[in-house]
């Protein structure tokens, strides 16, 4: 089965106007399934949408939405309405800075849970209702090896990129059966305009991975969910998971001085 047979013909991809997002748009437009590509910016949306139109004579439709709202999935949800949607793909969700919560206004840390845990979970319980009559589809939720371990200074989003990984395996369970493949993508330090937009990516010393191969890795093992780490990554994620939590928790922590931040997605 083709990838367009498997997951089209349409799939609509939540942060897909740059960095991952843009190149699993690519990847799926190559393939012929038509988009629905969200994100804040209309402009570098329109951009994006018009490179693939070009590229790849596929249908893409943009819609301008801040994914931290509580309207969010409702918005898209009716966007979509009678669209045959065979894939999701969930890439919205970023750090910011790392601050202590007791530092942060209470409305930014809701909106990193309602982008990363309602955002996710209403798209998907909505997209795989028509899946599942279907009997075919796949859901990506792209998450962090951020969740590894709760951390200093970012408590929130290390909390709700876990959410993402557990979620996701519940999904799978769920949904696997029924034809549909689910994943969580665990994604290390990845070069994208949004890590090049924080402090997170300053003086590391550590090479990022290219959103390219993040993202072929994804689609080329999409049957294998629901976790998928990059191969360099699975050593250290499965080394991290076993430990004692506040050996964890202290190494996770240490991730945020210059030289070992490459947990952080």
């Amino acid at each position: 089965m083709t990838l367009a047979e498997r997951c089209g013909p349409w799939a609509v991809i939540p942060g897909g106007s740059e960095g991952v997002g843009a190149v699993f748009a690519d990847r799926l437009a190559a393939a012929g399934i038509n988009l629905v590509l969200v994100a804040r910016t209309a402009a570098r949306l329109e951009a994006t949408a018009a490179a693939l139109r070009a590229a790849h004579g596929v249908e893409v439709r943009t819609l301008a939405l801040d994914l931290s709202t509580e309207e969010a999935a409702g918005t898209i949800a009716r966007a979509t309405e009678g669209l045959d949607v065979g894939m999701l793909v969930y890439n919205a969700g970023s750090a910011g800075g790392p601050v202590p919560l007791i530092d942060q206004a209470p409305e930014a840390a809701l909106a990193n849970i309602r982008l990363n845990v309602f955002g996710q979970t209403l798209l998907a319980q909505h997209y795989a209702r028509g899946m599942v009559a279907r009997g075919r589809g796949a859901i990506v939720l792209v998450g962090s090896l951020g969740a590894i371990a709760g951390c200093k200074n970012l408590a929130v989003y290390s909390a709700v990129k876990s959410y993402t990984q557990t979620f996701a395996e519940g999904l799978w369970a769920e949904l696997s059966p029924h034809g549909i493949d689910v994943a969580a993508l665990m994604i290390g330090r990845t070069r994208t305009p949004a890590l090049e937009r924080t402090e997170l990516h300053a003086n590391t010393g550590v090479p990022a991975a290219e959103p390219e191969e993040v993202v072929d890795f994804a689609l080329a093992n999409l049957g294998e969910g629901p976790v998928l780490v990059p191969p360099d990554h699975l050593p250290s994620f499965q080394a991290m998971r076993a430990m004692p939590r506040r050996k964890a928790v202290e190494i996770m922590t240490r991730s945020l001085e210059p030289q070992t931040r490459d947990l952080l997605a």
